[in-house]
């Protein structure tokens, strides 16, 4: 009888395990389409920004050149110009980042450094561990400890 209770105990224990790391894939594929969405949002934030930026560093460009060409044609002098060849430039980046095709060519610039380069991307001292991180926080418990009971002295 006791091999028979011993059995459905182990039987028991395999789908208790099963469920278990069942629910962890579940929890991990969710991890990971969370950060995938919150990726997105915070790109499209900044594709929005640029776009925001366009209008104003547009505005700013005509007022400039305006200006620009005006104090040119009163003066006659070149130097008068000279500010709208980086402005220009300028806004052509800005223009490329907001409605062109920067990011898609930033991204592709990614994956080539993560294909090619990834030693450029390592962390100083590679991942941190699990002792190096309870490590740390064992230290920064017992300085709190320190600083509390120092506390009391003064």
């Amino acid at each position: 009888m006791g091999m028979f209770i011993s059995k459905a105990m182990d039987e028991n224990m395999k789908k208790q395990q099963e469920f278990m790391m069942q629910n962890q894939i579940v929890m991990l594929e969710r991890q990971i389409q969370m950060q995938n969405q919150m990726r997105e949002r915070q790109m499209a934030m900044q594709i929005a920004r640029s776009r925001d930026m366009i209008l104003w560093y547009g505005s700013f460009y005509v007022f400039a050149a305006l200006g620009s060409i005006a104090g040119y044609r009163k003066k006659g002098n070149p130097a008068f110009i000279a500010p709208l060849i980086p402005l220009t430039l300028l806004l052509a980046y800005q223009y490329d980042m907001a409605h062109g095709s920067k990011m898609i060519r930033i991204r592709a610039e990614a994956d080539r450094v993560l294909d090619l380069e990834s030693e450029v991307i390592e962390m100083p001292h590679g991942l941190p561990t699990f002792s190096q991180i309870e490590a740390g926080r064992l230290k920064q418990k017992t300085e709190e400890r320190l600083g509390q009971s120092h506390d009391i002295f003064l």
